[in-house]
């Protein structure tokens, strides 16, 4: 076999197993909250925000809420960021992170709002 052919299969064999371990280490799965605190690893939970019980605190830049699955179960996230747009309009809310110390430790927060593009009811 002529041995450019043979570089060029393996350039691109550790291409391949490099694009796929990438592609594998950002697929953040959906895991229930149980799950989601017997993780070791990063994970997305949905939940449900419960309305009373969101506090942002400005000067340390930190979101505490809980959020509720469909079992009405509940899960205290907090997030060190600003926060997100529309969050109190929120009906659905992704967290990703971990939980540590009795809570989810979110690294993202993305919100789920009704649109406001919906059809008016008459």
């Amino acid at each position: 076999m002529n041995i450019k052919i043979l570089i060029g299969i393996l350039v691109i064999a550790v291409f391949a197993v490099f694009g796929a371990l990438s592609f594998r280490k950002n697929l953040t799965p959906y895991v229930s909250f149980d799950q989601a605190q017997k993780s070791q690893t990063v994970v997305q939970v949905i939940g449900k925000l419960v309305k009373d019980k969101t506090e942002y605190d400005l000067e340390k830049n930190l979101l505490h809420f809980v959020i509720e699955d469909q079992k009405k179960e509940t899960l205290p996230v907090v997030y060190g960021g600003t926060k997100p747009a529309n969050f109190e309009d929120a009906t659905d809310v992704v967290v990703i992170g971990k939980y540590e110390l009795e809570r989810f430790v979110a690294q993202e927060v993305l919100v789920k709002c009704p649109s406001k593009y919906q059809g008016i009811e008459r």
